[in-house]
């Protein structure tokens, strides 16, 4: 499914075994055709919590897109020679929503293109994976802010395990399905109204409710393959010394769990760290950082995900802030952020 345009684009790694800068983009600008409508639509699943929601902001002067193409140059795909936002035809933008496993919102159903409000990093992962397939692109986002994967994002078969805090107490932290989060060990866990796995379970099904529905996402499609996962989450389990060290397990089990969910052995992953921190370090954030970069395929610790496994080191791309503070709306961050998930994907997908 992938294009000799490959050549097109600038394919310079951001991931785990490479130090390279970021360097300027050269994709062409979306020449507004259809896609071949003859063969299934790839679909590009994004999950996470509130930057992967997206939190860049499109207008207001500096920090914005509108600042950033119009006044730096930045992303000169992104606006024709007119002065408007381009549109992929061949990459349909749906983005739902829901907290736990309620209702579906739906906010978006539209081709690629800068909307209103503001943007998250589907926008450069569409415009790379787009221009680096000959199928119909989806990219299907189902996520909201506020989530740890060791708690809300549990996935099914995941195991509880004990913790020994600071003071010496030890606690029991839930597996898939329990409640409440934790409890003291050698106590009776009291239930709570929510779950581990909970927004797992809600995010997964509105995503695949989509896809039961494709021809209302994706008009004129026939069929669908998932193809790969976009990860970018952590800053809440970055907050809890014991979600952080056990951020590696559960990200492994994620990946294993959601190529099951979607009966998809062979899509692709990439994962992206969080921004405001740098390798080496060694608090929450950083034990992030490392967990991502373990599973990497090209770390060696996990040879199964050897080439389709990647992750993305952020920190040379984000602009400032943080993720608790959704990098201060900056929409370069987010972009940059996107790109760089964007080809480390099509790397994985020319492998």
């Amino acid at each position: 499914m992938i294009k000799k345009l490959l050549s097109r684009i600038v394919l310079v790694p951001l991931i785990a075994s490479c130090s390279l800068a970021f360097a300027e983009e050269t994709l062409p600008d979306p020449d507004g055709k259809p896609a071949d409508m003859s063969k299934p639509v790839q679909v590009y699943i994004l999950l996470g919590q509130s930057n992967m929601l997206g939190f860049g902001k499109i207008s207001g002067g500096e920090g914005s897109l509108e600042h950033a193409t119009k006044e730096k140059g930045l992303y000169p795909y992104l606006v024709d020679d007119a002065g408007n936002w381009t549109v992929r035809k061949d990459v349909r933008n749906v983005r739902v929503m829901g907290s736990g496993d309620s209702g579906m919102k739906l906010f978006n159903n539209e081709w690629m293109t800068v909307g209103k409000g503001k943007i998250g990093p589907e926008i450069g992962i569409g415009h790379f994976v787009g221009e680096a397939t000959d199928a119909p692109v989806l990219i299907l986002k189902s996520c909201i802010g506020n989530r740890a994967l060791g708690w809300d994002l549990l996935p099914p078969g995941s195991e509880g395990f004990e913790y020994t805090d600071a003071k010496g107490k030890t606690w029991v932290y839930a597996g898939y399905k329990e409640s409440p989060d934790k409890w003291e060990k050698g106590t009776e866990p009291k239930p709570i109204g929510w779950y581990a796995g909970k927004q797992y379970d809600g995010d997964i099904a509105r995503a695949k409710s989509v896809l039961e529905d494709l021809d209302k996402f994706y008009p004129g499609a026939t069929g669908y393959e998932v193809a790969g996962f976009f990860w970018w989450q952590g800053d809440r389990d970055s907050r809890s010394a014991a979600l952080s060290s056990r951020y590696e397990h559960n990200l492994f089990h994620l990946i294993k769990a959601l190529r099951k969910e979607f009966n998809a052995p062979n899509a692709k992953f990439v994962t992206a760290s969080l921004g405001q921190t740098k390798k080496g370090a060694t608090d929450g954030g950083g034990k992030i950082l490392e967990a991502m970069l373990a599973v990497d395929g090209e770390s060696g610790e996990y040879p199964e995900f050897k080439g389709n496994v990647a992750a993305v080191y952020t920190h040379p791309l984000s602009k400032g802030g943080s993720s608790g503070g959704h990098y201060s709306g900056n929409a370069e961050t987010y972009m940059n952020v996107g790109e760089a998930m964007g080809r480390a994907m099509v790397e994985l997908m020319s492998k």
